[in-house]
């Protein structure tokens, strides 16, 4: 499959409570690099050992957790103008902006709006390379499987967001017919089975790049999701939350939905985590897979079959 437009999640701004303890836990127990820091705006930048840009995780100091923005890498300069464009007529977005170059660091202008369900959203067509560390010889020459000197959990890479709003129509509508994204998997309620409140949608051949759960709120953050290799390092890393006394939400455990191994937990300003692995490739030619309400316990928590109250509850 030639991707094309947008190509992938590239960064998310979370806001912390207090931006030391968050550093030492997103690079010390998570595992993420720091690669820069904007002492002006109470910023930290931050990447996963096997991610080759800049940066994809923003810490921002701030008086309440949750999310600022996420944003999405597109394949050009001349998609993002289009997509702009698009966006800006497709009538179901609003408050557009131009972020210009260098306001994230080694990164190009990025254009920012807001989404139905009141999240804010980015494109962006261009960020430094700085590569991963494995090339013995150079950035991508004659590779190790992974670099020395990782620490934590140490994710591969940023993976996908699970964000609480409610216009999940509009949201939905806004990332299939303008951003070029298929609805995955969905959960469908009601007396015909005919009301979408959970979709997870992709822009690649991933189980799912970002997903939505309908909820009576604007701009909720539900958890940010880093990639691992296998259930052992799942496994591996409930012992490190564990030996760390993170705060640990549930897990280990396998989601119905995307078939992904997980554990949930929480940092020290009280936004979610998660780190997982597993799942199936999506191609464009496969069909959505819908889960009925009722089955909604094994298809978020397959092994318990059950919700516990915190994980439909709690979010910043």
């Amino acid at each position: 499959m030639a991707l094309t437009g947008v190509l992938r999640p590239g960064h998310v701004q979370i806001r912390v409570l207090e931006l030391e303890p968050a550093v030492h836990h997103y690079v010390n127990v998570l595992g993420l690099i720091e690669t820069a820091r904007d002492e002006k705006t109470k910023r930290v930048f931050l990447k996963a050992w096997d991610e080759v840009d800049h940066h994809s995780v923003v810490l921002r100091e701030s008086d309440e957790a949750g999310m600022d923005y996420m944003g999405w890498k597109v394949d050009s300069p001349a998609s993002l103008k289009k997509l702009a464009a698009d966006l800006e007529n497709c009538g179901l977005c609003s408050d557009f902006s131009w972020v210009p170059a260098g306001e994230h660091p080694e990164t190009g202008e990025r254009f920012r709006f807001t989404i139905p369900t009141g999240h804010v959203m980015e494109l962006y067509a261009e960020r430094k390379i700085v590569g991963n560390g494995c090339g013995t010889d150079g950035p991508d020459l004659n590779p190790n499987p992974w670099p020395d000197g990782l620490k934590g959990i140490a994710p591969h890479r940023f993976d996908h967001c699970l964000l609480y709003g409610d216009d999940l129509d509009g949201t939905v509508k806004v990332l299939t017919e303008v951003l070029g994204f298929s609805v995955a998997e969905q959960i469908m309620a009601g007396p015909n089975k005919d009301f979408q409140i959970a979709a997870f949608l992709t822009c690649s051949n991933k189980a799912h790049d970002i997903a939505f759960v309908r909820q009576p709120v604007k701009g909720k953050f539900h958890h940010v999701s880093f990639l691992l290799g296998s259930w052992e390092q799942v496994l591996k890393a409930g012992d490190i939350l564990s030996r760390n006394k993170v705060s640990i939400d549930i897990g280990p455990t396998r989601h119905g939905i995307t078939r992904g191994e997980t554990i949930y937990f929480f940092d020290p300003s009280g936004n979610r985590n998660e780190v997982f692995a597993g799942g199936y490739y999506h191609y464009p030619d496969k069909p959505t897979i819908t889960w009925y309400e009722e089955e909604i316990g094994p298809a978020i928590f397959y092994h318990d079959r059950k919700l516990n109250e915190a994980f439909l509850s709690v979010f910043t």
